[in-house]
């Protein structure tokens, strides 16, 4: 049998960043797969470097990552109550792709924020820019993790017992849809 593949994007481009960790802790709770972790370390988004360059092969290669995956897992940290930009760049660099790279992908929005609302706009914000994109935007409660640098342990483990089993229940769904 195949493993399912999963991309996980992370809207933080820092290492250490909380929604990598979450990330992490989202990949655990699906099971096992064949994991990509995309790189949104791209230029950013100019019309006329399009025109006269193309699409830069970094975008054409995380468009055919999502495109060959079977599902998605983005999360979204929050800059000045929005969407992070590298992860808007990113959304407006995979738009430019032929191919519609997110259309119909059964796609999930997680959120791990230092604010008491864990994120709540970013993943809004996230969540609008993906519905243009045609993903498939499975249902089920938001997970929003506030004050996110108090809620992983030392070794990067949601520390919460309800925020795990919220998570778990998304994964497991997301890996009932795609299975």
């Amino acid at each position: 049998m195949t493993n399912l593949k999963l991309v996980t994007i992370s809207g933080s481009l820092r290492k250490g960043s909380y929604n990598r960790m979450l990330l992490a802790e989202a990949v655990e709770a699906f099971g096992p797969a064949d994991v990509t972790e995309a790189d949104i370390d791209l230029p950013l988004y100019n019309g006329d470097v399009e025109a006269a360059s193309g699409v830069p092969a970094a975008v054409q290669t995380l468009a055919q990552q999502i495109k060959d995956a079977d599902a998605v897992v983005i999360s979204a940290p929050e800059y000045n109550k929005g969407i992070s930009g590298v992860l808007k760049n990113a959304l407006d660099w995979i738009s430019r792709v032929e191919g519609a790279a997110f259309k119909d992908k059964p796609t999930v929005v997680l959120s791990a924020a230092a604010g008491r609302t864990g994120g709540e706009t970013a993943q809004f914000m996230t969540l609008s820019c993906l519905t243009q994109l045609q993903a498939r935007l499975m249902p089920g409660t938001s997970i929003l993790i506030a004050a996110a640098m108090n809620a992983f342990d030392d070794t990067g483990k949601l520390k919460d017992e309800m925020s795990r089993k919220l998570l778990a229940t998304r994964m497991q769904a997301l890996r009932a849809e795609v299975a």
